[in-house]
């Protein structure tokens, strides 16, 4: 067997703390459990429900494993089983429930309801005729095909990763540890939905006065234009509660995302002169969560609240398990970037947060990549191969809360460089395009689940 875990052999890992605590790894030879160490075939232990099968039922046909509840990971689970419904589909994810990241600025400023972002994993998984696992991907035996969970170990013919995203504090100064959770719990990004998008709510109905600070990353993160929305809709949920604060935005690009530029530069100005200070051409060179201040090249700002976004990576799973590209600054998986598949292993993929091209990292950027990664495994599984089809993406921004108007960006990408082409752009907010903002997410909704 070889190893499956590359760069996982420094530091002291979780097999190591196994080893000391469950005895020894001849202990674990005695028990006839075999595994691969972090530096290459050994016996070590999997103690606990680690090394038992998964309760699940046997599988009914090709056993597929995904990795992840977000846009990509649902879709994926609902979508493989309508390609092939012979596949047998369990989706892993720790959560016990669904809340979505898309649409959430919207609830922030009152203008939909907590249900909207909320569903059933039980019942996507009912509805989708898969399996969800409740529980966490721990280690990947690739070679043996075996996915080694908290909940036990499963065996498949094939497995889609789509763990998400976690932060990357460092590229914004803080490479302490105590400051690193220091940041994450008291300024939350707001873009690991769940409890940071509830501690920002329960910010905003504490905010009496003073600065509030939101931050744009760099490098390509979840949504490319939602700071930008969420700003506005900051605003406007301080202009309608007579709030006396700004919502200062630190940028590091020259303007906001390009496309829609114009239209969030006209929402600034004329609607939220007085309350939003925008500020492009701004990187944070270190962020004190103690002190309530950021230092950036040219000044240090003090903040009464704040909602910091760092630059994002692919889920340290991905990582952990030796799949990252070496090369890539956000340390995404090294895929075939047309069919998704690791390189060396059809039978094991990679999409949505983690996956390393440039398209948006949206919703429907992920949902429509989902699509096409399920045709590709039902083709594989079946000796084929597929055209590549572009994702796309489809983005709704809404800057004004009263009446509810949006500005809107549709695009797919090209084969060569992935760089945008049928653009489709509408940078005039109106009500019409706020209206069709619900409509998209209500969509987006019933195709996931």
């Amino acid at each position: 067997m070889t190893s499956r875990l590359g760069n996982r052999s420094k530091g002291f890992g979780r097999r190591q703390f196994l080893k000391l605590s469950g005895g020894s790894a001849l202990a674990a030879v005695a028990a006839g459990t075999t595994v691969v160490s972090a530096t290459g075939p050994a016996s070590a232990a999997i103690s606990g429900r680690t090394n038992k099968p998964a309760d699940l039922p046997a599988a009914s046909g090709p056993r597929c494993v995904v990795v992840g509840g977000g846009v990509s990971g649902t879709t994926l689970a609902k979508y493989l089983k309508k390609e092939n419904p012979k596949f047998d589909v369990v989706m892993v994810e720790p959560n016990a429930l669904y809340m979505s990241c898309f649409l959430s600025n919207l609830w922030l400023d009152d203008l939909i309801d907590l249900k909207t972002l909320q569903h059933s994993y039980c019942d996507a998984a009912r509805k989708g005729g898969y399996v969800w696992l409740q529980g966490k991907l721990i280690d990947l035996d690739r070679e043996a095909k075996r996915a080694f969970t908290s909940e036990g170990y499963i065996d498949y013919q094939y497995i889609a990763l789509a763990p998400g995203l976690d932060y990357n504090y460092a590229s914004i100064g803080i490479t302490d540890p105590v400051l690193a959770v220091a940041c994450a719990q008291n300024f939350p990004a707001g873009f690991k939905p769940g409890s940071e998008n509830l501690s920002i709510k329960g910010k905003l109905a504490n905010f009496e006065k003073g600065v509030f600070l939101t931050t744009v990353p760099s490098g390509n993160y979840r949504c490319l234009p939602a700071p930008y929305e969420r700003a506005c809709l900051l605003a406007d949920y301080f202009k309608k509660n007579k709030i006396k604060g700004k919502v200062v935005l630190l940028d590091p690009g020259e303007q906001p995302f390009a496309p829609k530029a114009p239209g969030f530069l006209a929402a600034f100005k004329e609607l939220y002169k007085d309350i939003i200070d925008y500020r492009p051409s701004t990187n944070i060179k270190s962020v004190d969560p103690i002190k309530k201040t950021v230092t950036t090249e040219f000044e240090t700002i003090s903040f009464d609240d704040a909602a910091i976004y760092p630059r994002v990576r692919a889920a340290k799973l991905i990582e952990e398990l030796g799949l990252s590209d070496p090369k890539s600054p956000q340390f995404e998986a090294d895929i075939d970037v047309y069919k998704y598949f690791v390189k060396g292993d059809k039978t094991c993929y990679a999409a949505g947060d983690c996956r390393p091209m440039p398209f948006s990292k949206s919703a429907n950027t992920a949902n429509s990549e989902a699509h096409y990664v399920a045709k590709v495994i039902a083709a594989a599984a079946a000796g084929k191969d597929i055209d590549w089809v572009s994702p796309y993406t489809i983005c709704y921004s809404m800057v004004n809360g009263k009446p509810e108007e949006a500005i809107m960006v549709k695009a797919k990408y090209d084969k060569q460089k992935f760089g945008f082409t049928d653009v489709e752009l509408d940078n005039k907010r109106s009500a019409a395009l706020g209206l069709a903002t619900h409509e998209w997410g209500a969509g987006l909704y019933r195709d996931m689940f």
